[in-house]
């Protein structure tokens, strides 16, 4: 269960007026989660901040929200300050988020200069305005609607949100337009998932470009076709053709790029395109984010793991001979395009392996796609399937939501590990893809590391037992292994060692403390470290 629409805003902006027409438009009901709270104290917002404090009333808001978001089929209304908690902000991945925005002007005729609320309290325009300045960029950061609600009724605004929404779905129900997803960082992009969508790239490229490198392995010159003409019939194209897979990320590869593109006279104003699966993406955004110092990349990735994975957030970079993407740099894109119908004509086994990453994002962030994976068959989960729809968009929603408060993996807030979140299972992971040579398929070897780290929290005392078990079960149920019998725990252990995330002589692991909730073990003994290896290689038989 999951509401039509979540509305989020500063208070003065309408939200639980709007909600209710909206719901009685569609003909659900209407939640707020601050009339929530009300009901299960007994006691109005204002008189709860006085006797308890705000520690308090954060709290129980963020129950209330995430109790909404999982049991609430209609419309639902959150409060102004629920968005500034990390694990709230990820909940709403995924689902479909309006924010109405309000000016100072307005919010303060609606609010009244001499309002009780406690977070108004002295200055009242003085602090209204102190709370936009603060929590505007998040609520853009979560929304994929915006809404301008001055100087105009809740019935004006309820009608702008009805025909916004009107072809877009509910959770669970067949998709019929394009989706866009706004990552609202600093240098704002949109994501945009549907079919037949070559013909959105001219606007992702914005103005200006009269040149573009396309990026891409000879294999898939006629999947690509789409792409390449549209492109050919606006801007002069360059083809840089790179190799399969993982062998197209080394340094001789981006060398040769950067070759023709001086030969080509490429200049600051023209632009980057990759086609292909994610070391493509990883490759060619490392080539766009080294050229000049950085030109315009847009992404159109042609498997689910490189959707889900490679093409948002603007991590770039090839391998060494030390390790996976060891050299690289943050470049955000231009824009995304996640063309569904490019999965068409992927092999079962790579839509498979790009669910590792699809599942890890229900671990750490939306526990919403563990049940949904839970709830089909696995068979049903195929390219043109409402299901494998939603879980892109959610898995991208997750993506977004992490990386737009921390690009460059320089650490959440209360404990949250930040974009670090998004290694879950990638320590252990990278470590078995060199030691077997990247013949394993990232998304496999993510499984892997999934498991490894839910059964080392397990040992430490962090996760329950009954949360480690069911990343075997959901893991297992799409086809993705769960158990390892390749490289021995000595040259896994010494792969991890020169892995991003370690810091000096000490391993870091992304764990979890329960579903949704990641935090950083660092440290852990090579005792727990070996039990837990043991436990992936026994398939998890006789835990201690």
């Amino acid at each position: 269960m999951s509401p039509r629409v979540v509305l989020v805003g500063p208070m003065g902006a309408g939200k639980t007026t709007v909600a209710r027409l909206l719901a009685d438009a569609w003909g659900v009901t209407a939640r707020d989660t601050d009339a929530d709270i009300e009901a299960a104290v007994g006691r109005s917002i204002p008189d709860l901040f006085i006797e308890s404090g705000e520690a308090e009333f954060r709290r129980l808001e963020k129950s209330a929200v995430a109790a909404a978001l999982s049991e609430h089929d209609g419309v639902l209304a959150l409060g102004g300050g629920a968005v500034l908690d990390p694990e709230t902000r990820e909940r709403l991945a995924g689902h479909r988020v309006v924010f109405l925005r309000v000016g100072l002007a307005d919010a303060v005729k609606r609010v009244g200069l001499g309002s009780s609320r406690p977070l108004l309290l002295g200055n009242v325009r003085g602090r209204i305005k102190a709370l936009l300045d603060e929590r505007t960029p998040i609520y853009e950061s979560v929304a994929g609607l915006v809404v301008e609600t001055d100087g105009r009724t809740p019935e004006d605004v309820a009608r702008e949100v009805l025909a916004a929404l009107a072809d877009g779905p509910a959770s669970g129900e067949p998709h019929a337009a394009d989706t866009v997803l706004p990552v609202r960082g600093a240098a704002p992009y949109d994501v945009v998932v549907g079919t037949d969508l070559a013909g959105r790239l001219p606007e992702l490229l914005g103005s200006g470009v009269q040149r573009v490198a396309v990026v891409l392995p000879e294999t898939l010159e006629q999947l690509a076709e789409p792409v390449l003409r549209t492109l050919a019939a606006s801007y002069d194209v360059l083809r840089l053709p790179v190799p399969d897979g993982e062998s197209a990320k080394t340094p001789a590869v981006a060398a040769a790029c950067w070759e023709a593109l001086g030969e080509a006279g490429f200049t600051r104003s023209d632009a980057v395109v990759t086609v292909g699966g994610g070391a493509t993406t990883d490759l060619g955004g490392f080539v766009a984010a080294t050229w000049l110092r950085g030109v315009r990349v847009v992404h159109v990735p042609t498997t689910l793991l490189a959707m889900v994975d490679a093409a948002v957030g603007g991590k770039t970079g090839v391998n060494t001979g030390s390790g996976k993407n060891l050299v690289g740099s943050f470049h955000e894109p231009a824009g995304v395009l996640c063309d569904l119908g490019l999965l068409r004509s992927l092999p079962r086994a790579e839509l498979v392996a790009g669910l590792g990453e699809v599942v890890k994002c229900g671990f750490i962030a939306d526990p919403a796609i563990l049940d949904l994976v839970e709830g089909v068959a696995p068979e049903e989960i195929t390219a043109d399937s409402p299901v494998l729809r939603e879980l892109v968009e959610r898995a991208i929603g997750v993506k977004i939501a992490v990386v737009v408060t921390d690009l460059k993996e320089t650490g959440g807030v209360d404990g949250h590990p930040g974009r670090e979140a998004l290694n879950y299972g990638h320590t252990l992971g990278h470590a078995i893809e060199r030691a077997e040579g990247y013949r394993i398929r990232h998304g496999e070897a993510v499984a892997l590391g999934c498991v490894f780290v839910a059964e080392l929290a397990r040992r430490t005392g962090v996760l329950s037992a009954d949360v480690a078990a069911r990343h075997r079960s959901v893991l297992a149920r799409v086809g993705l292994p769960t158990t390892y019998a390749g490289a021995g725990f000595e040259e896994l252990l010494a792969a991890m060692r020169v892995d991003k995330k370690a810091r000096g002589s000490q391993l870091r692991f992304v764990v979890l403390r329960d579903l949704g909730r990641p935090t950083v073990l660092a440290g852990p003994s090579e005792e727990d470290l070996r039990g837990a290896f043991a436990a992936l290689s026994r398939g998890g038989e006789g835990q201690a």
